[in-house]
């Protein structure tokens, strides 16, 4: 990496300027910034719908130069809030010739421009002196900026009140709260790139991911994604069902905008590769619970001739993973304990023993009590959940049946 010398003498100011191409570009002592542009794209509308922006400096022998380390230098020598200024001008400038039609523009603004309350006043007049709307902008706040001080909040209401739109990034990392998002009411929220990495190493982290994606669309918000280098990943941003991805697996940053072709067939092939893991992963599945389908069936026969739960389940108990059988009667009331497979022992049960007598519990808003009264006669299945008895990933399979008091639903938890 080519480090920069602090204490470079004689640095003239950094000034806006256009270079050969017509393009705005700063110049700060020996080196040249520029505007580049990496889309993000709507999984829907499979093309891109805005462009988020970064600076991109060189030095005077053309060697590329980390743009953080250009700001290192601008804050030893005192310009840095005016290479901050010079450097949004240059993005708006930019943006403004690179695309003509309604994309949106992202920016990532720093804390300290944040807490300016003269901030959204100059912004607007830098957009009206270029012709740019504030409806094609989307203001990128740090989801750690401002602490939680009531101005920080009047701040970002006053950008949006001013038609800007606001994206909350960074959300999920280090010490983040739901109660963030609903204070600030951002129109986008943008997934820390940490929880992403988990979620491509802990599976059980990816299963709960579209939960997460799920209450931020209810509370309102559009999800993004970014980051995102592999196929891997770029699959978990799709199954989450987020709204917007970035990252290089689709494209990089660039000067000129993405071919719509390009995109499309990325979107097209990202889409049907889903598909066929889906499938796939929906086959596996089927092969699992297979012998469940039956070994409930034939449980439940056996009760209906009149054998009592724990003979009636002792085959179906005997199936791999099988944890534990319970009856419900109409009204969703657990019949008789739980019965368990023989020799069970686990640490889990030990540790949450309070929990393990479910005899009178009522699971009437349960899935599989709904599903199975609804449909009395089939086997049901539901999504893997937390069991309460030993807070671990279980499936539950049901079937209702009649019985003397009307009928009863049969219920095995299978540990997954």
């Amino acid at each position: 990496m080519t480090m920069i010398d602090l204490d470079a003498p004689g640095l003239l100011p950094p000034r806006l300027t256009a270079a050969e191409d017509g393009r705005r570009i700063v110049i700060y002592g020996d080196f040249t910034i520029c505007s580049v542009f990496q889309p993000v794209f709507s999984v829907s509308h499979r093309r891109a719908i805005g462009y988020h922006a970064s600076l991109r400096a060189h030095d005077a022998q053309g060697r590329h130069i980390p743009s953080h380390e250009v700001f290192t230098l601008a804050a030893r020598h005192g310009d840095m809030l005016e290479l901050g200024r010079l450097a949004e001008s240059l993005h708006l400038g930019n943006f403004h010739e690179f695309d003509g039609r309604d994309a949106w523009l992202f920016l990532s603004l720093h804390p300290a421009a944040l807490m300016d309350t003269v901030y959204g006043d100059a912004l607007i007049a830098t957009l009206k002196a270029i012709g740019l709307s504030p409806q094609r902008v989307v203001l990128e706040v740090p989801e750690q900026a401002g602490g939680d001080t009531p101005r920080f909040g009047a701040i970002v209401g006053s950008l949006r009140k001013a038609g800007f739109l606001i994206a909350l990034g960074g959300f999920g990392a280090k010490h983040s709260n739901i109660d963030r998002v609903w204070d600030l009411r951002p129109d986008i929220v943008v997934l820390d790139r940490g929880i992403l990495a988990q979620a491509t190493e802990q599976s059980h982290l990816a299963r709960v991911l579209p939960g997460l994606v799920s209450l931020l669309h209810e509370s309102g918000q559009l999800v993004m994604m970014g980051g995102l280098a592999t196929d891997r990943e770029a699959l978990i941003a799709l199954e989450c069902n987020v709204d917007f991805v970035q990252g290089l697996y689709f494209a990089g940053p660039d000067v000129d905008p993405v071919p719509p072709k390009v995109a499309a067939e990325r979107m097209d092939a990202l889409s049907s590769a889903l598909r066929t893991q889906l499938v796939e992963r929906e086959r596996a599945e089927h092969a699992r619970l297979a012998p469940y389908v039956a070994g409930i069936e034939a449980a439940a026969a056996h009760l209906a001739q009149g054998q009592d739960l724990r003979h009636a389940t002792h085959d179906l108990l005997a199936l791999p993973d099988a944890a534990r059988c319970f009856l419900l009667d109409a009204a969703g009331r657990q019949i008789g304990d739980n019965v368990l497979p023989h020799n069970h022992s686990s640490q889990r049960a030990k540790r949450f023993r309070p929990l393990l007598h479910s005899e009178g519990a009522n699971w009437a808003r349960r899935p599989y009590f709904i599903d199975a009264m609804r449909a009395p006669g089939e086997v049901h299945f539901t999504s893997p959940y937390l069991s309460i008895n030993e807070a671990h990933l279980c499936v539950t399979a049901s079937i209702a049946t009649p019985a003397k008091q009307g009928l009863h639903v049969l219920c095995v938890d299978i540990n997954w």
